[in-house]
């Protein structure tokens, strides 16, 4: 890849985080008013026709999109990135952004300690130090020596687990699958699980919340479009380290659209887990070099 292109990736990969923040913003608003399954599955609904539209104008269209080599794999990861938005956007609610985003930050160091027993891939003791130190900036933000600790503070440390497989899933699948099927798979299968579960709690919803609904639903579209120009046109080593702007961009939205605090814990133990991040996308940028 040429430097030009790496860093039109970087662009891509900064308006990406931004749009996720906003689209983070919006199933704030939108699940502090109504069910959370009923939001997440009418987002799944607009994700699902996005990711059928980008399927069949591929070479094979829909035909070569749903030929998969493992399909309950495929149906396992979809399942489980639906649930796991389903458990970040709850932590959102109870959390606010900023605490939340705080903690998720903490799932590169995730995919790094569970890259070995998942894909057997080797963990040096450089990297294994940098995600001690990333759980410790993690202690730093949920302070659990401190006053009444919050049970509710586990719920994106959860998510980031659950984000943390599903990313290592996708690396596995990708040995026999490519991306355009397992994006595929991602949108469909997770819109099936969401309708399942979602059409149980299904409200009635105030007309102007259907222009935020559909502002959701459209940020859901372009963030994964960006995304996906993002790791065309640039090396993924090069502009992931830009996915973590999400964590300021999330913090600022929380702070001036929905009033909430920035404690000084919060904000150094996020500096530490975002430095420990950094390091080892770094040294599997070197290992891999």
């Amino acid at each position: 890849m040429s430097p030009q292109n790496n860093m039109l990736g970087i662009w891509l990969m900064t308006a990406t985080a931004f749009v996720f923040a906003m689209q983070d913003g919006l199933s704030r608003h939108l699940a502090g008013e109504y069910n959370v399954f009923m939001i997440i599955m009418i987002r799944y609904w607009f994700f699902a026709s996005f990711v059928v539209v980008v399927a069949a104008r591929k070479a094979g269209g829909l035909r070569a999109a749903v030929a998969t080599r493992q399909p309950r794999l495929q149906i396992f990861r979809g399942v489980l990135l639906a649930v796991e938005v389903c458990v970040m956007v709850t932590g959102f609610v109870i959390l606010g952004l900023v605490e939340s985003h705080a903690v998720f930050a903490v799932y590169p160091l995730l995919i790094a300690a569970l890259s070995g027993p998942v894909l057997g891939e080797k963990v040096g003791w450089r990297r294994w130090m940098a995600i001690g130190i990333g759980f410790v900036g993690v202690l730093i933000i949920l302070q659990p020596g401190f006053g009444v600790f919050q049970p509710a503070a586990l719920i994106p440390l959860l998510s980031a687990f659950m984000f943390a497989l599903y990313g290592l899933l996708t690396r596995y699948v990708a040995r026999a699958d490519s991306a355009a099927v397992s994006f595929f798979w991602t949108g469909v299968s997770g819109a099936v699980a969401m309708t399942l579960i979602g059409i149980w709690f299904w409200e009635p919803m105030a007309q102007g919340d259907w222009l935020w609904m559909s502002l959701l639903c459209a940020t859901s579209a372009f963030s994964h479009f960006l995304l996906i120009r993002a790791y065309e046109v640039a090396e993924a080593s090069a502009v992931q380290p830009f996915a973590y702007l999400q964590l300021p961009f999330a913090t600022a939205l929380g702070v001036l659209v929905f009033s909430e605090a920035i404690r000084a814990n919060v904000i150094l133990g996020a500096a530490v887990v975002v430095g420990a991040g950094l390091f080892t996308l770094w040294r599997a940028r070197v290992v891999k070099g």
